[in-house]
């Protein structure tokens, strides 16, 4: 049995995609030869103090000897390259989208968190990138050999058809992600306002939005400037249990971020056959299929405003729509197949 030990930072509870990604595969990897410990690291990554950096470096200290350390990529890209150097041939980096790649940074900001990562990544034994496409930017951007990239891209679980919303009801749209930047849900708000005379229509903003508290002013701010307060709701971080249910009753799975690492938002939809509204951010675009969203540029607010007027007057294009989401979601990885990938990686390291 091999032993390691999987670093994260904050909360890993949080309900993000990273963290669920993490909280999925740790109970399983038991069972592909590796005794996964979580070790839990400061909440101030990506944007270390003082006080985050020595409790890393008394967490790393701590591991045992002879255990792979599997560290996520939200600690690991800020982390000071001299701290990840000792433990560098047994560190396996899982990263999700690099850092300096977020939105919202300034220019500086994302040039430093990137050269940061690059010489970080530089020492680690092996690359574990949640898509083809954070691999293949790892590769051209940030000078990792490409045969020490693995691809272990998130599992989806099975889950019934989604039944939409009751006769006579606005159509459901569901949007799902924690208010930031990066998920342009301003954008998002203004392109359904040009939809405002079409087919009724309600949307659902699922995510906490406590953590950038400048973006949800700006989000509400833009709900109350064009009069939709009546036609959308900020549900908030909800747990997995009403997460699904708000699948279940939705009709249309709308997304404006302007990158995605994976897009796990997007997978779930597919599992459920939803119709979607994409913009093409990242690996967006890999992770949907053509036949199964209408696809537009991030951040194109006119090419938004159109896809959404095209659908939610459309039903025939919804139906075709679903049809292809639930194929493609039927094809998805089950969480049992991210697991073996990640062990068969960590296995592979000698400690």
């Amino acid at each position: 049995m091999r032993k390691a030990c999987f670093l994260i930072p904050g909360d890993l509870a949080a309900p993000t995609g990273g963290y669920a990604y993490a909280r999925r595969i740790l109970p399983l990897m038991d069972a592909d030869g590796v005794d996964l410990r979580h070790v839990a690291l400061p909440g101030g990554y990506p944007h270390p103090g003082e006080a985050d950096l020595a409790a890393t470096r008394e967490a790393l200290a701590d591991c045992p000897d002879d255990a792979v350390l599997l560290i996520d990529g939200l600690a690991l890209g800020a982390m000071p390259p001299d701290m990840v150097a000792p433990y560098g041939r047994r560190i396996a980096a899982l990263v999700h989208h690099p850092l300096g790649l977020e939105s919202g940074l300034d220019a500086a900001r994302a040039e430093a968190l990137i050269e940061n990562e690059a010489a970080v990544l530089g020492h680690c034994r092996r690359i574990i990138a949640t898509s083809r496409l954070t691999g293949e930017t790892l590769a051209a951007d940030f000078g990792v050999m490409p045969e020490m990239i693995t691809i272990a891209e998130p599992g989806t679980d099975p889950a019934a058809p989604a039944e939409g919303s009751p006769a006579g009801a606005p159509l459901s749209l569901v949007a799902v992600g924690a208010v930031s930047p990066r998920k342009a849900y301003p954008l998002l708000v203004e392109a359904l306002a040009a939809c405002a005379a079409q087919n009724p229509w309600h949307l659902t903003i699922i995510g906490a939005h406590d953590r950038d508290p400048d973006e949800a002013a700006r989000l509400r701010e833009t709900i109350d400037r064009n009069g939709l307060g009546d036609h959308v709701t900020l549900a908030g971080a909800v747990d997995d249990v009403a997460l699904a249910a708000h699948y279940h009753g939705a009709d249309i799975f709308v997304s404006a971020s302007l990158y995605e690492g994976y897009g796990m938002v997007l997978a779930e939809a597919m599992a459920r056959g939803l119709p979607m509204v994409i913009s093409t951010g990242g690996a967006a675009a890999q992770t949907a299929p053509d036949d199964a969203a209408l696809k537009v540029p991030p951040g194109d607010g006119s090419a938004l405003a159109g896809a959404l007027s095209r659908i939610i007057d459309d039903e025939a294009l919804c139906r075709r729509l679903a049809g292809a989401s639930t194929r493609a979601g039927a094809a998805l990885p089950r969480w049992h197949d991210t697991a073996r990938i990640v062990a068969n990686v960590l296995r592979d390291i000698s400690a």
